[in-house]
């Protein structure tokens, strides 16, 4: 059964500046009731909501990273 629940616990690696790693695949519910989905062995999420691809993080984070520190 491919949507059966696993008993395996999924993996989660929090990262202190970037996005969340979550072993996949995965379904992700937005705020909006809206569904997604992700059939990638590991997926990154966003945390910082600057991603144009939010939920999935596309490192815009690193960009903001960089801008804040020249801007000191």
């Amino acid at each position: 059964m491919p949507n059966a629940p696993s008993d395996e616990p999924r993996r989660i690696k929090v990262q202190r500046q970037g996005p969340v790693l979550v072993e996949g695949p995965v379904e992700v519910e937005l705020e909006d009731g809206t569904v997604v989905t992700s059939d990638r062995f590991r997926v990154a999420l966003c945390t910082c909501r600057r991603s144009r691809r939010y939920p999935w993080c596309d490192t815009s984070h690193r960009d903001r990273a960089k801008g804040c520190t020249r801007d000191r």
